[in-house]
């Protein structure tokens, strides 16, 4: 068979035979490269859960074994250890006295007990909480000269509500701060499930302009925080969105996930200050500067570690990105003086500079030196203002 003249170009063959063969090695190439990063990633996600290392404690399929170490470790004190013993109720500082008497007869022999002493035990025990029905008689006075009719009002009850306030706070406090379910809640004060259910939601009118009050102090802060998380509401999803400051910490139950929330929150007009936010989209419509959150980053560049972990090239730019990343966190929490606070946050920045303009040739290593690169905006504003974290 007839077969074409090599070129004269050294490294060059223009035999089609072994140009197809190439193909195929190349397309098999990928294909595995493929597989292999999505099998790394199945696997991740069953140990990891949905999101990773994200993913909340409470929703990790599988959770590590304490240590070996920490079985050894046997809790309490030594064998030995003389102690120090509970600390006796002082006599003006305990509520109530309870004398406790013994039968007049010995059980042993029945003979009449003689006194001896009196032995002092300090308790700490609570009243049964229970739910009492009360009726005001409210009074009624008639002025005898206009007619005016005057009456007196049940005392921290909301008008016509069967529930006083009191009750309200507990209710409120057992259900939206402890997580208790609302029917076990019910059934533990026998109060009827729709009852409450329309008392909440009379509440939440009445504290309708103290969101708008607490999205007003939320913008004035000069370092605002904001993330959200998946929420399921009456088996139907949807996300919870938390807006801190230093004095307000703003919840916000939606359907979705869009900038609009956002927007809802932040308004439309220029602000000063900053927001630390992870990386979605979302948050970019913010009107003030935006700094991306370290430990979102630290968390990513881990499970780019892990996701590459027999790359070698991927592992040693994620180590040493994590290593910069954390440096900066803990430059944070460590207050030093203002002089060596911008030393090493120019430092650190520089660093982090340099690892994202080495050349590279893992798309995993030049997706993130790429980011770094067109994201500096967003990125090193705790380098210039200390106050931002």
């Amino acid at each position: 068979m007839y077969q074409l003249a090599k070129s004269h170009h050294y490294g060059v063959n223009t035999c089609q035979q072994c140009l197809d063969k190439q193909r195929e090695i190349d397309r098999l190439t990928e294909e595995n490269q493929r597989l292999r990063a999505k099998l790394s990633q199945q696997k991740r996600k069953d140990q990891a859960g949905f999101f990773g290392s994200s993913t909340p404690s409470a929703q990790l399929p599988i959770k590590a074994n304490s240590t070996q170490d920490n079985h050894q470790q046997r809790g309490g004190a030594k064998p030995g250890h003389t102690g120090h013993g509970r600390t006796a109720h002082a006599a003006q500082e305990v509520d109530g006295v309870r004398a406790v008497s013994v039968e007049p007869l010995c059980p042993s022999c029945q003979a009449v007990l003689t006194a001896k002493d009196v032995r002092r035990r300090s308790v700490l025990d609570i009243d049964p909480v229970t739910v009492k029905r009360v009726l005001y008689r409210l009074e009624r006075k008639e002025c005898p000269c206009c007619g005016v009719v005057v009456a007196a009002t049940a005392p921290g009850v909301l008008p016509k509500s069967l529930l006083s306030n009191q009750l309200l706070t507990e209710i409120v406090d057992a259900h939206y701060m402890h997580g208790i379910p609302l029917g076990r809640v019910c059934a533990r004060w026998q109060l009827n499930y729709g009852t409450v259910i329309q008392a909440l939601h009379r509440l939440s009118g009445l504290f309708g302009p103290v969101m708008e009050e607490l999205k007003r102090d939320y913008r004035q802060a000069f370092v605002r925080h904001a993330d959200e998380t998946t929420w399921r509401t009456d088996g139907k999803s949807g996300y919870c969105w938390l807006f801190a400051s230093d004095s307000v910490s703003l919840h916000l139950y939606r359907d979705t996930r869009s900038a609009r929330v956002v927007e809802e929150v932040f308004g439309t007009a220029p602000l000063a200050g900053y927001l630390v936010v992870d990386r979605y989209v979302g948050y970019k419509r913010v009107p003030c500067h935006v700094q991306y959150c370290y430990a979102h980053l630290l968390r990513e560049m881990k499970d780019l570690q892990v996701a590459f972990a027999d790359e070698k090239e991927v592992g040693a730019y994620a180590e040493r990105m994590i290593e910069l990343l954390a440096q900066a966190m803990r430059l944070q929490s460590s207050r030093p003086a203002d002089v060596e606070y911008d030393r090493e946050a120019q430092r650190i920045r520089k660093e982090i500079a340099t690892a994202c303009d080495e050349p590279s040739h893992h798309l995993a290593v030049h997706r993130w030196q790429d980011f770094f690169v067109d994201e500096a905006d967003h990125l090193y504003h705790w380098v210039e203002d200390r106050r931002v974290p």
